[in-house]
């Protein structure tokens, strides 16, 4: 279990009309409550329980005004048994990940083992464990890989599946959207302006963009963008789509990351990625970045926002510590580390979106898709392969 010291602010609220009899009343609970929380550490030998935080009125009285402070109190709750350890398959990277979980397992006393790989290999060994496999929570960068590995998820209880967006968790309940991830062209600002970008992803299969586009084939998220192609235009479009590609002699890379950084040095004037990489430039090297992004008007997929979300494993021994993971992923804390440290789009109402991001309804709405029947990378790898942009 991760060791970290966490403080949060005391908020303050005067009432200069407090009477002295309240004063006394709430002077006396505040001190029985303490007494209690003493008594119950004093006399437990068990390990750490986990806390409830009670918010009780303290009065400082210094002459005039009367000051009632909120004051935060740790009351003890010892569990009549501790919490199962938490095992988590994640497809999403350690990097962007790794904080919210610690945070959580800080939180919760919940221990959390975590292993990662990308989605597609997550979603290809909880395929092959079934029900054998060790995994609690499976928490995937694309609806892809959830759609691949549904049959192995339980139902989510409404009181988990209602805290997200209905549009981005699977209709079936069966996994939910953590966080929206918008599919955008980045676009080198050295070599084009925005003005000069098609409204459609179809028009980059015109020859003009010969030798100017860049994508990393290998990504999931590109894989769910032509799945996407797939289920709206159908095979023989996709596939024309594709060899228009393929004809304009792209460069390819292993990641979005080294894409984004490519239209940033004017290597290629644009590439296919998801709209946050672009961010995590601004964020380290300043507004001087030599890209942005543009986001197509066409209601096609290349408009596509994609939800990465999480599902809980039907063979899964830690049923009630999993929902809570689900519940604190999709709570204030957790959506508001998704909005400003890896700059998505929040599901939760209550957290605001980076100002610095078009409005997720404006782009969301251009392409409506069921995010649950993006289901068949394997169609669309295979789809891939036969017009060379997988070997």
């Amino acid at each position: 279990m991760i060791s970290r010291q966490s403080s949060r602010p005391v908020a303050f609220r005067r009432d200069a009309s407090a009477p002295k009899s309240r004063i006394l009343r709430v002077a006396a609970m505040s001190a029985a409550l303490l007494t209690m929380c003493f008594a119950i550490l004093a006399c437990s030998a068990s390990p750490a329980p986990t806390p409830v935080v009670v918010e009780v009125d303290r009065i400082v009285e210094v002459e005039k005004p009367v000051i009632v402070e909120k004051q935060v109190i740790v009351e003890v709750e010892r569990p009549s048994n501790e919490p199962n350890t938490l095992t988590v398959y994640s497809g999403r990277s350690q990097s962007l990940v790794d904080p919210i979980l610690e945070e959580f397992e800080l939180l919760t006393g919940i221990p959390v083992e975590v292993r990662y790989a990308s989605t597609g290999e997550m979603a290809a060994t909880l395929l092959e464990e079934g029900d054998r496999s060790p995994a609690d929570v499976f928490f995937a960068q694309d609806p892809g890989g959830l759609g691949a590995v549904k049959s192995l998820f339980l139902t989510l209880p409404d009181d988990i599946y209602n805290r997200s967006a209905a549009w981005a968790s699977d209709p079936d309940h069966k996994w939910v959207g953590i966080s929206g991830r918008a599919r955008t062209v980045v676009y080198s600002t050295e070599n084009i302006s925005e003005g000069e970008l098609p409204d459609s992803i179809w028009d980059f299969t015109d020859p003009m963009w010969k030798g100017r586009i860049g994508l990393p084939p290998t990504n999931g998220s590109f894989h769910v963008m032509v799945t996407a192609m797939r289920l709206d235009w159908g095979e023989a479009k996709t596939r024309e789509w594709l060899e228009g590609i393929m004809a304009n002699e792209p460069v390819f890379y292993a990641k979005n990351t080294p894409t984004v950084a490519a239209a940033g040095a004017g290597e290629i004037d644009v590439g296919f990625v998801n709209h946050y990489y672009l961010h995590r430039f601004l964020a380290e090297e300043g507004e001087g970045f030599g890209a942005r992004n543009h986001y197509t008007s066409a209601s096609d997929a290349g408009s596509l926002v994609m939800a990465a979300g999480a599902g809980i494993l039907a063979s899964t021994d830690a049923q009630p510590e999993a929902e809570r993971l689900l519940k604190f992923l999709l709570g204030v804390t957790a959506q508001q580390y998704f909005a400003t440290q890896t700059h998505e789009y929040p599901f939760n109402s209550a957290v605001q979106q980076s100002e610095h991001l078009p409005d997720l309804g404006d782009i969301s709405e251009r392409f409506d898709v069921d995010l649950g029947l993006l289901d068949d990378l394997a169609g669309t790898q295979k789809l891939l392969q036969e017009v060379g942009a997988l070997p």
